[in-house]
């Protein structure tokens, strides 16, 4: 069977790059090389977002007395040299060229440095080259991270226009219930408008990772609704990317099935910036039906109650409806001083035109 997929992201956990001593798992950074090779020499355009830094760069230095952030800043600026080095070897056996990526959540707040970040992996993509991102833990704070690589890796795969997104842990994927428990099985398929799995989740977070599996399912829910098939598979599997790719029905894994036929760049980079937010804007019972109808809608300064916080015109704001409850996310063409001074007021331009709108 044919590989359907054009353009993929594929995350790699840091529990499948390490071993349980924080060591990068050579061995198995090597089968997963193989097989991307593999897709490449297929035709298939590939986009890495990788874990293990901070792993890797633990097991090469003792340290003591150190608080969080700088431990994190040290592990990594040692361990991505470890990283994109043993990527490099792998996939130069291959005759593949692979580039390094690192960004960071506040350097994609905006929209001109996100279309940068684009522009910079479809060059790579156009060439032959491999982007393999990473977030820049070196410079990145506490506050303004991503949550782990699982949330990065859906804005990559959004962003570049993927049709698949696989992220690779260690489990075979989300289970209906404890997986050690008898006749608990894989969840197979997740289709639209039934996203909702925190029935069945683990709150227990990986050794070396960040997130867990309720955020996985989030971020899968979300960029499945944005048109990219998501898979959460076991990458400790021999041969998992090409089975899963070319033997669909086989391969145990949970597929969130894409809904829709995507949307506009621009929606889908504010589907991803609810953590940049500046401020509020909460809208009245008939904004909000206003907003939920089939017609294109406007957030009107009309229809606006209360703006909370400091921002500048072009900013990201969050949207509320009239109980309180985030509704979205949009940029605001005034700024909060301006917009404050024409609440309620007919005939004003959009406080957050439709085209900079996203609605959950």
């Amino acid at each position: 069977m044919r590989n359907k997929f054009k353009r993929i992201t594929i995350k790699i956990g840091s529990n499948v790059l390490t071993k349980k001593d924080g060591s990068l798992d050579f061995t198995r950074m090597s089968e997963l090389a193989d097989q991307i090779a593999e897709l490449h020499k297929q035709g298939v355009e590939i986009i890495i977002v990788s874990s293990g830094a901070v792993a890797a760069g633990r097991s090469e230095v003792q340290v003591e007395k150190l608080d969080l952030v700088s431990a994190r800043q040290l592990f990594s600026s040692i361990g991505q040299v470890k990283l994109i080095n043993r990527y490099y070897k792998l996939f130069r056996d291959y005759n593949i060229v692979c580039g390094q990526v690192l960004t960071t959540k506040e350097s994609l707040s905006s929209r001109g440095h996100y279309l940068n970040q684009r522009n910079c992996m479809q060059v790579m993509l156009d060439n032959g080259v491999i982007p393999i991102v990473n977030e820049n833990d070196t410079i990145s704070v506490t506050e303004l991270m991503f949550t782990d690589n699982d949330e990065l890796s859906g804005l990559v795969a959004t962003m570049m226009d993927s049709e698949a997104l696989i992220i690779l842990s260690n489990i075979d994927g989300i289970y209906n219930g404890n997986p050690n428990d008898p006749g608990v099985e894989v969840i197979r398929e997740v289709l639209p408008g039934k996203r909702d799995l925190s029935a069945y989740i683990q709150t227990s977070k990986s050794s070396f990772g960040r997130g867990g599996m309720q955020t996985k399912t989030n971020i899968a829910g979300k960029v499945a609704d944005e048109g990219v098939e998501v898979i959460i598979a076991n990458g400790k599997k021999n041969n998992i990317l090409v089975d899963l790719l070319t033997k669909r029905e086989q391969t145990v894994c949970t597929r969130f099935i894409p809904s829709g036929e995507g949307t506009s760049s621009v929606k889908k980079w504010l589907a991803h910036s609810d953590g940049f937010a500046k401020g509020e804007v909460h809208v009245n019972t008939l904004a909000h039906k206003a907003l939920l109808s089939d017609t294109a809608t406007s957030i009107l300064l009309v229809g606006v109650t209360d703006i909370k916080g400091n921002f500048e015109k072009n900013d990201i704001v969050k949207i509320f409806d009239e109980k309180g409850v985030q509704i979205g996310v949009g940029k605001t063409q005034y700024d909060s001083e301006k917009a404050r001074q024409l609440i309620g007021r007919k005939g004003q331009r959009p406080l957050v035109h439709y085209d900079y709108l996203h609605l959950y």
